[in-house]
């Protein structure tokens, strides 16, 4: 079935573009349609020429106008209908991932395919449609996806009402969704075979370009968005009331700033606060309004200004690849995919088996997201972390173990691939069995006597000497773990464990949150030539 049913032509996705509004003259017009962007950057009133090309094209009082159907929806008698109804599939939930990345992420698939995405909004608000041509766009059509952008408890809804094969969330599902979905036959949703981790993401604290604070603490982030500060003045500003943002309850983007800002505490309800929709209607604010702070995912920022942010224990936390990969910027998420154990959609595990390998890694990195390839960081004498190290102050036991530490960064860089822990134990979080078998991948191509450390580290409870056992322990069970999941077992790659316990902390040991992020297991890697 052709999903698409349109009034003039069809193709396939060419181009993207953003125009500012143009209106007709007012007389009414029979063929009039409105086109709307998401993000509000396009707002076009004009006679229907035709679609073509995947692109609308609508006279106005300037011309003939093109704009690409997958940024906008078409409003109006004449608009070009879609059948939604039959698709192969559906994926419904987060805008962040729906808006933000399912579009790029769709035309790589079907490159991946040797196929043509035809990728446009449908008339529904947040929702997109995409149809795959094989044979390079010469064959017949060979798949249908309907992607729903909501929030991400619209991901578990779907999924519990079975209207969704895929759901899309910025944060992990809650025990009490869970245990609904397994009652309803839907199975572990945690388990590795249904929750599925597509990509990381930093959330940006942003401010109005024209703003002259740089810098912000995590304590002046709450006192604002508990409406304790109200005015720019009292973090050395201009004087000047702000406008808080924040998003809509129910947001994933918004549980994950609220957990990192606030943790378990709950923030005021402030009457001042603007809900936005989602992250474009965030950042569209800001950028309008001087005084006006908000957050928004690494991908949204459009020219707003982003802030550093230094933590408790004075660590600095600014947004970047490599802090992101290894889960070491304060304002950090995972952005998931989960779906039902009894669902029986083959189209389902051979799309989720494309998102989640390498070979998507370029079109998640193209939409301002972070994949999950591999980054190598040099970590020389002038680094960053090698001056905190020699800056620390620390007793002469324990500054025997940071010279010996300096003394082995200087002969290896840091791979971003960084195994996590719960409290006590040696088994590797969610994301870390996916990295291992990613790392295992990466290692196979190095060259043979290419050398690898296992560095382990521990949050600071309990005794010195009882964290750095602790921390071997755990360097010695990844390498393990690591060997069985090569397939050839890496047999020309020499790997080693050390550990050096509560020494170099990456997050704050006064939360639970910073304690998880500093248990840790990293991969340092022989420098190469």
């Amino acid at each position: 079935m052709n999903i698409l049913r349109m009034a003039r032509g069809t193709s396939a996705l060419r181009a993207l573009s953003l125009i500012s509004a143009v209106l007709l003259p007012t007389a009414v017009i029979a063929d009039q349609v409105a086109l709307k962007s998401a993000d509000g950057t396009v707002n076009l009133v004009g006679e229907f020429v035709e679609f073509k090309d995947d692109n609308y094209v609508i006279r106005t009082a300037l011309g003939d106008l093109r704009i690409s159907a997958a940024r906008v929806r078409c409003e109006g008698d004449a608009c070009p209908s879609f059948e939604t109804e039959g698709v192969d599939m559906k994926i419904a939930g987060s805008d962040t991932i729906g808006l933000g990345l399912m579009p790029l992420l769709m035309s790589g698939y079907a490159s991946f395919l040797d196929a043509e995405a035809s990728v446009a909004a449908t008339s529904n608000e947040g929702e997109i449609l995409a149809s795959f041509i094989g044979d390079g766009g010469f064959g017949e059509e060979i798949g249908s996806y309907l992607v729903s952008s909501d929030q991400s408890d619209a991901a578990f809804r779907s999924l519990l009402e079975k209207n969704a094969d895929i759901g899309m969330s910025t944060r992990r599902i809650v025990p009490a969704e869970a245990r609904e979905l397994k009652a309803d036959g839907a199975g572990n949703m945690v388990s590795p075979e249904q929750e599925h981790i597509l990509a990381v993401d930093s959330l940006v604290v942003i401010t109005h370009p024209s703003n002259p604070i740089e810098t912000m603490t995590f304590e002046d982030l709450r006192e604002i968005y508990n409406g304790r500060i109200t005015n720019w003045s009292q973090l050395g500003g201009q004087d000047a009331t702000i406008t808080v943002v924040s998003r809509n309850e129910g947001s994933g983007t918004r549980g994950a700033f609220e957990g990192s800002v606030f943790g378990d505490a709950t923030p005021a309800s402030g009457t001042s606060i603007i809900e936005a929709e989602d992250n474009n209607t965030v950042a569209a604010t800001v950028n309008s309004d001087p005084n006006a702070i908000g957050y928004v995912g690494y991908a949204f920022q459009r020219g707003a200004k982003s802030l550093t942010l230094v933590n408790e224990c004075g660590l600095t936390a600014t947004p970047d690849a490599f802090s992101a990969k290894t889960e070491e910027y304060d304002l950090q998420r995972r952005l998931y995919l989960y779906t039902r154990a009894d669902n029986t959609n083959e189209n389902t595990s051979k799309f989720l088996d494309y998102a989640l390998s390498e070979d998507a890694d370029g079109v998640i990195a193209k939409a301002g997201f972070i994949d999950l390839g591999i980054r190598l960081r040099s970590q020389g004498p002038d680094s960053v972390r090698a001056q905190a190290l020699q800056a620390a102050e620390v007793d002469n036991y324990e500054a025997g173990f940071i010279n010996e530490m300096l003394e082995e960064m200087s002969n290896y860089d840091r791979l971003s691939t960084t195994f996590r822990f719960r409290t006590g134990v040696s088994k590797l979080d969610e994301r870390g069995r996916l990295d291992l078998q990613r790392l295992a991948r990466f290692l196979e191509n190095k060259p043979a006597g290419t050398e690898v450390r296992m560095v382990g580290f521990t949050d600071d409870v309990g005794a010195f000497d009882s964290n750095r056992d602790l921390s071997v322990n755990r360097a010695n069970s990844v390498v393990e773990q690591l060997r069985a999941a090569a397939s050839n077992g890496l047999p020309d790659i020499q790997i080693s464990a050390t550990g050096y316990g509560e020494i170099a902390p990456v997050g704050c040991n006064v939360t639970e949150k910073g304690r998880a992020t500093n248990r840790r297991v990293e991969v340092w890697i022989s420098k190469q030539g």
